[in-house]
C-alpha cells in the first residue's frame, strides 16, 4: 500500500495546502537547529574563532549556546520568514505534486503497487521543479542565518527578509536570487527522493509486519527513516549549497566543491551531519504526522 497515495483522493489544491501547512509548521519547530547546521557548514578551517585553530562552533548544542550567548536567543530564529516563504512554496509544490507525478509516470490505469524506482523518479522531478521556484527564498534564508559570521563592528547587510530580497536584486542583480541553483536542484532532487520515496517504502514495509496498522506510530517510524536517508544522501550537496549561498567568492558549484574537498577533506561535506539529522529527523516527524492528519481532515471519514 503506497502511503502517500491516499493524497490522490483529494484535489491538488487541497494537497498543496496540506503540504504547505505541514512544511511551515515543521519549519517553525526546527529553525534553531537549521541555524546551527548552517553555521557549522559555513565554518572553515582557516577561519576558526580568534585564529588559534580552535573552531568557534562545536557540535549542535555548543553552536546553539554560542549563538545565543553572543547574539541573543532571537538570532536562532534568523531566517524564519524566508524559511516560511520557502516551505510554503517548496514544501507545498514538492509534496503536493508527488502523487500526481507518480500517477502520470505509471499511468492512471495502473492498479498495482508503484515500483520504488518510479517513486524515486517522481520525487526527484518534483523536488527539482519546486526548488527552481523557491530558490530565492532559500538564498535569503541562508544569507540571514549567516549574518552572525560577520566580524564585530561590521554592519549587517540586511535588516530583514524583504530588505534582503531587494538588496540582493539591487546590488547583485535579479539573477543573483538564483545563486546556488545548480547544487540546490541536485540537493533537493536527491533529498526529496530519499525523503518521500523512503517514507513510502518504509511505511509500506512496516505495514506488512503483523500488528502494525496505518497509525501515528507507523508514521513516526517512516518519517524517521525518511529523515536518515535524506541527510545521508543530501549532506554533501547541502554543504556546497550553504557555502555558495553564504559566500559569494566561489566562482561556481564545481569551484566550491573542489576548494572544500582539497582544503578541508571529504569529511567536510558531512559537517553538521548530526545537527542536520536532528533537524531533518524532527522536521520529518512534525511534517509527515501533520500531513497525514491534514489529509485525513480533507478526505473525511473513510
Amino acid at each position: 500500500m503506497p502511503d502517500l497515495d491516499s493524497g490522490a483522493q483529494i484535489s491538488f489544491s487541497q494537497a498543496f495546502l496540506c503540504s504547505a501547512f505541514a512544511a511551515c509548521l515543521a519549519e517553525l519547530c526546527t529553525v534553531p537547529l537549521d541555524t546551527a547546521k548552517v553555521r557549522l557548514q559555513l565554518q572553515k578551517k582557516a577561519a576558526f574563532g580568534d585564529g588559534t585553530g580552535i573552531p568557534k562552533y562545536r557540535g549542535l548544542l555548543g553552536t546553539i549556546k554560542t549563538i545565543a550567548r553572543e547574539e541573543g536567543l532571537s538570532a536562532l530564529w534568523k531566517g524564519t520568514i524566508p524559511g516560511l516563504h520557502r516551505q510554503f512554496l517548496y514544501g507545498g509544490l514538492r509534496i503536493g505534486l508527488y502523487d500526481p507525478v507518480k500517477t502520470f509516470l505509471v499511468g492512471s490505469a495502473f492498479v498495482e503497487e508503484i515500483p520504488l524506482y518510479q517513486m524515486i523518479l517522481a520525487a526527484m522531478l518534483t523536488g527539482a521543479l519546486a526548488i527552481m521556484v523557491a530558490n530565492p527564498t532559500d538564498l535569503v534564508k541562508v544569507r540571514l542565518q549567516s549574518e552572525g559570521q560577520l566580524s564585530m563592528g561590521v554592519p549587517r547587510r540586511y535588516s530583514g527578509a524583504m530588505d534582503a530580497y531587494f538588496t540582493i536584486m539591487r546590488q547583485e542583480g535579479f539573477g543573483a536570487l538564483w545563486t546556488g541553483l545548480g547544487p540546490n536542484i541536485a540537493r533537493n532532487a536527491i533529498i526529496n527522493a530519499a525523503e518521500l520515496a523512503s517514507y513510502d517504502q518504509v511505511k509500506r514495509t512496516v505495514l506488512t509486519i503483523p500488528g502494525f496498522t496505518d497509525n501515528v506510530f507507523t508514521h513516526l517510524l517512516a518519517s524517521l527513516g525518511a529523515g536518515l536517508f535524506a541527510v545521508f544522501f543530501g549532506s554533501p550537496l547541502d554543504v556546497v549549497k550553504s557555502r555558495m549561498m553564504g559566500d559569494s567568492t566561489f566562482k561556481n558549484t564545481l569551484d566550491c566543491f573542489l576548494k572544500t574537498l582539497f582544503n578541508e577533506g571529504f569529511l567536510a561535506f558531512y559537517k553538521g551531519f548530526f545537527p542536520n539529522f536532528a533537524r531533518v529527523g524532527l522536521w520529518n516527524v512534525v511534517m509527515f504526522l501533520t500531513l497525514e492528519q491534514a489529509k485525513k481532515s480533507f478526505r473525511g471519514p473513510l
